[in-house]
């Protein structure tokens, strides 16, 4: 893709990567590690520690987006997410602060208390969030997903799953735009787990080179997910193997970032894998 430059808070993010965004769950009920960081100072505390391991970015969350997941209210969302923002930013946090939600209300509350990107799991579905979004000025992830939480598995339904999310991508680049986002502004993901089964999920990851025709940075999410699970039989607290494998393959297929609950970790496997994406170009230094 052609090269871009993306700031995000006070860093400008450009070229190849890999960076590394450290997820923060301040859920009751997230499918890996929910209820161990419900309370605001547990969320604090893990966001500190994520990026003593080299986060590049840190996304806080308080709606479980788990297959199956009931909706939280809105008001619940920013009692949860809200003074994890405000206490990190007022204590100096220098990591950029991403919010995981899809609601404009919370978006708002969190931008305001100072976080500096909007990830989006519903890729701008809601209109309000867009304009949200573009009143702040700031970066989004549109991430690509059919439905809702509680109702994707059944539309998992795909001729060529990849092209799909392709073109269902571009959509919401257009959504964006239309809503006053420039493309400038946006990160893709594809949504790996999301409104797709095990197989689908690795099909797109095997060809996520195709997203790159959108011309925007890619972010990919394997972290734990269920396909991980299919392949291996693994448990999802037995899944750090299998994750350090996805996002190796993320890398080396071209993702600009990955988003993973074990940052030092996973960050060691994007920094190998990009070290044999880049020899493959000529040789390097490392």
């Amino acid at each position: 893709m052609a090269s871009w430059s993306l700031r995000i808070g006070s860093r400008t993010f450009s070229g190849p990567g890999p960076f590394v965004m450290g997820v923060v769950n301040a859920t009751p009920d997230s499918f890996s590690d929910g209820g161990r960081f419900l309370d605001a100072g547990a969320a604090v505390a893990r966001a500190l520690a994520l990026a003593a391991e080299g986060a590049d970015l840190v996304d806080v969350g308080g709606e479980s987006t788990r297959p199956g997941a009931a909706p939280v209210p809105a008001e619940e969302e920013i009692r949860r997410v809200v003074p994890v923002v405000e206490r990190l930013v007022a204590g100096g946090f220098a990591v950029p602060i991403s919010v995981d939600t899809s609601k404009p209300e919370v978006a708002r509350a969190a931008l305001r208390a100072g976080a500096a990107l909007v990830n989006d799991i519903q890729g701008l579905s809601d209109p309000r969030l867009a304009g949200v979004v573009a009143e702040a000025g700031v970066p989004v992830v549109l991430m690509h997903m059919r439905g809702t939480p509680a109702d994707m598995r059944e539309r998992a339904r795909y001729d060529d799953v990849a092209a799909e999310v392709r073109d269902e991508l571009a959509e919401a680049l257009r959504r964006a735009a239309t809503a006053g986002i420039p493309a400038e502004r946006t990160l893709l993901d594809p949504g790996i787990g999301f409104a797709k089964t095990a197989a689908q999920s690795l099909e797109v990851l095997a060809r996520l080179g195709e997203l790159r025709t959108l011309g925007r940075p890619l972010l990919v999410g394997p972290s734990r997910k269920s396909f991980i699970g299919a392949a291996t039989g693994a448990a999802v607290e037995e899944r750090l193997p299998g994750t350090l494998a996805a996002v190796a393959a993320a890398v080396l297929a071209g993702a600009h970032f990955v988003r993973v609950h074990d940052v030092a970790a996973s960050r060691q496997a994007a920094l190998v894998a990009a070290a044999i994406r880049d020899a493959a170009r000529g040789p390097v230094s490392v």
